[in-house]
């Protein structure tokens, strides 16, 4: 059996009081995606400094296609791209001259340099603009960009950062795209976000980070077994009778109101008929709800029933970045 790409055990970080990262285990098989979800604060991107090299683990052993990321980074440098959550892209250069002046940073072959330009910049879609300053860029040409860097030097394993942050839908879609492609030519990638929908697009497993532990892993179709087959929610007009109804639903199934104050959520493993349930229910207390629906569980309402949050409303406390880990970091060797 093949070695994983990437393999960390019991990996900890801490910043003075704040323990960043837990007793962390991961393994990612070469050519797969590894999501990992978790809100703001719950130790991702402390995960990928440390196996980019840019900080040091306090414990544990991380270890990226065979290099000890801690007594050999120089090896692991120099087979890794890195895309972090802002495009660290050169704002007054053109396109063409970033990936020129990356190509010169990971000490690229200058016979090829040109032609490497041309074959990302069409890759991602970038040709029409490729003699514009970067500044002139939408965001999410320049996550187009800063990805294209990221791949200048053809490593076999890459890490994503957070890439679609702040990116409109139109731009996560292009960029959605993009990844899709990579992951189809055999990569291996790495991906951390707080989007829900993208660790279950692009992932092939995900884990699932609060307080910089694992809490969960697997596919996005066993972490949604985990919660149940369906979901009912119920909108009732006010939330004196939302709470009246959590209390003759709760019977039924894992019931909860939801942060509206209105809506009754009802976890359930027969949908069928639970739904008849609900409806006498509401019906013997009188009971009227403004409307009803049946769901699919979604890795959101994974981690709520993990964590007690969801996880766009988890506090934002991330560490702030150490010094060091800024943007020629990412690139590579130097």
């Amino acid at each position: 059996m093949n070695d994983p790409a990437i393999l960390v055990e019991q990996l900890g970080k801490r910043y003075g009081d704040v323990v960043a990262v837990d007793g962390v285990d991961l393994q990612v098989p070469t050519g797969t995606v590894l999501g990992l979800l978790g809100p703001n604060g719950a130790g991702k991107t402390t995960i990928v400094r440390i196996l980019t090299t840019i900080i040091r683990p306090d414990s544990g052993r991380a270890v990226v296609l065979g290099h000890d990321v801690s007594t050999h980074p120089q090896a692991v440098r120099t087979r890794i791209g890195l895309a972090g959550q802002y495009a660290a892209v050169d704002e007054n250069l053109t396109a063409r001259e970033n990936l020129r002046l990356v190509s010169q940073l990971t000490h690229q072959p200058k016979s090829g340099m040109a032609a490497r330009a041309v074959e990302l910049l069409e890759r991602f879609d970038l040709d029409q603009a490729a003699d514009r300053p970067v500044r002139t860029f939408s965001g999410g040409m320049r996550r187009r960009l800063d990805l294209a860097l990221a791949l200048v030097h053809r490593p076999p394993v890459l890490f994503l950062d957070e890439p679609t942050t702040g990116l409109d839908p139109r731009g996560r879609n292009e960029l959605w795209a993009v990844i899709g492609e990579l992951v189809a030519d055999g990569m291996t990638l790495l991906l951390t976000t707080q989007y829900l929908e993208e660790a279950e697009h692009l992932a092939n497993r995900i884990v699932v980070i609060d307080g910089g532990k694992v809490i969960a892993e697997g596919t996005a179709s066993e972490l949604k077994h985990r919660l149940g087959a369906t979901i009912i929610e119920v909108r009732l007009p006010d939330p004196a009778a939302a709470q009246r109804a959590h209390l003759r639903l709760s019977p039924i199934g894992d019931s909860d109101v939801l942060d509206d104050g209105r809506t009754v959520a009802l976890t359930v493993q027969d949908g069928g008929r639970a739904i008849l349930d609900v409806v006498r229910s509401l019906d013997a207390d009188g009971l009227t709800p403004e409307w009803l629906t049946v769901r699919e569980p979604t890795l959101d309402d994974v981690f709520l029933q993990l964590t007690g949050h969801r996880a766009e409303d988890a506090p934002d406390d991330k560490i702030a970045e150490p010094a060091g880990a800024g943007r020629n970091s990412k690139r590579g060797a130097a």
